[in-house]
């Protein structure tokens, strides 16, 4: 059977996503012995979602991928609690730390003051925007055992 290709910016949202969930199923298939599992802090204003924080624990270690607040929302304290709330879950799973990455210097700035230090710093990742890669180390649980 003849391949057929296509290039440019034509692939559809189902092809990409496609694409995606095959690499992150290779590299699961890699990282068995790291049993990662999703983490998740969500807040509600009643019914409507306005603010959360997602990931997950691997290998001791708290990988965030999204930390979101609506805009009406901001300037309460929320992005500073999901993520300390994040933080005692990962600890409470036996994670020693927590990587997050941004390419905003304000929300990096956020970061500083909650204790993660930077590792990498990549300048015009994306045309003015810098990428940002933070650790924090010394993860600690809040809560009852």
């Amino acid at each position: 059977m003849a391949l057929i290709w296509t290039i440019g910016s034509e692939a559809s949202a189902e092809d990409l996503d496609a694409i995606s969930a095959a690499v992150i199923s290779f590299g699961r298939s890699k990282a068995i012995d790291g049993h990662a599992q999703p983490i998740a802090c969500l807040v509600r204003d009643g019914e409507e979602l306005v603010a959360g924080g997602s990931g997950r624990t691997e290998y001791t270690r708290l990988f965030v991928n999204y930390v979101w607040v609506a805009e009406d929302h901001r300037g309460q304290g929320l992005a500073s609690r999901i993520l300390q709330e994040l933080e005692s879950e990962a600890a409470r799973r036996g994670c020693h730390d927590s990587i997050i990455e941004t390419l905003d210097y304000d929300v990096a700035a956020l970061y500083w003051r909650l204790g993660y230090r930077s590792v990498a710093h990549l300048p015009q990742y994306v045309g003015r925007f810098n990428r940002h890669i933070m650790l924090k180390v010394g993860l600690v649980f809040h809560g009852a055992a």
